[in-house]
């Protein structure tokens, strides 16, 4: 009996191994839970390309966007775990667990992280016209005024209303929330003077910003970013210690095998360290992260934590 098992876990590897071996022998397929054009789907089609070219094989990514991303990733947890059907998945991943009841899926159950990619740190801009000019300014005008002033996000529970939130308890103001669906039309009533304040990541202000439409008041980060490199961190105006960033990596269906996830580990990795990678990420104000898999499992754990505290003590409610 024992002969037995040891023959049948021993036939279990070798088919493993062989399988990882001659990974992919087809094109690989990543979901993306946004909109095309956004920051998570520009870093996949980055990171796609990049393995592509060294993996021999087309990297097709596909935007799923609705329920807060809840569908892409349902869509990610049911696929074959074979490898071929990865998601670039982002803060919600975390959130979702928390914001919507009954949860959706257990991350830690349902997936499993191949790699971190980079992080683009949130930030507070503001109409030019808007009565402040830094972080301080903002926070002594809030308190003079409890819950006058107005940050539009990208929606409930959004990673940019999060963070808003957040840095709200820690000034120890109130603001007022205006949740939108996306940060485009968020940005526009910005711009049109509707109301004074965005947080949104640093990617889709950039234009605006470089056309004297908005101003930032600081980035969410504990460095400053490549794109804003005037603006101060929210460090530097007084929070040290606190950052809010949109975190991206790599997961897939919980029941990969682990030769495939260490493989597709180790191309990212690759990929995160060409010069090409690194200049895209800056130029869409973030900063890639190397690392192993584990460091992943760790940040989806504690961001996870972080989010169900919030949740609860904010009364968050999804869109």
């Amino acid at each position: 009996m024992l002969k037995r098992l040891s023959l049948i876990l021993l036939t279990s590897c070798v088919v493993t191994f062989s399988f990882a071996q001659s990974y992919p022998s087809k094109p690989i397929k990543v979901v993306v839970g946004y909109a095309a054009g956004g920051a998570v789907d520009v870093v996949a089609r980055t990171i796609g390309q990049s393995i592509s070219n060294s993996m021999g094989q087309p990297v097709i990514v596909e935007n799923k966007p609705g329920a807060g991303t809840n569908i892409a990733v349902k869509s990610v947890v049911t696929a074959e775990p074979d490898g071929y059907t990865l998601m670039m998945a982002a803060n919600a991943l975390a959130a979702n667990m928390s914001l919507y009841q009954p949860a959706p899926f257990d991350a830690e159950r349902d997936l499993v992280p191949v790699s971190l990619i980079g992080r683009v740190p949130v930030v507070i801009a503001a109409n030019p016209n808007a009565p402040y000019a830094n972080i301080k300014q903002l926070i002594d005008a809030a308190k003079g005024k409890p819950n006058s002033i107005a940050f539009g996000t990208p929606g409930n529970g959004s990673t940019p209303h999060m963070a808003i939130e957040l840095f709200a308890r820690a000034a120890g103001i109130d603001l007022q929330h205006i949740p939108y669906r996306g940060g485009a039309p968020a940005i526009t009533d910005v711009i049109g003077g509707q109301l004074p304040l965005v947080a949104v990541n640093a990617l889709e202000v950039l234009p605006h910003v470089k056309s004297g439409k908005l101003k930032v008041l600081a980035v969410l980060s504990p460095n400053r970013s490549a794109i804003f490199p005037d603006v101060p961190t929210i460090a530097e105006s007084g929070f040290p210690g606190f950052e809010a960033s949109v975190w991206y990596g790599i997961v897939a269906p919980a029941a990969t095998p682990k030769a495939i996830v260490n493989k597709l580990h180790d191309e990212v990795q690759k990929a995160l360290q060409t010069k090409d990678v690194r200049e895209r990420m800056n130029a869409v104000g973030g900063e890639v992260v190397p690392g192993s898999a584990e460091m992943f499992t760790q940040l989806i754990r504690s961001e996870r934590q972080r989010y169900a505290k919030l949740v609860r003590e904010a009364n968050i409610q999804p869109d």
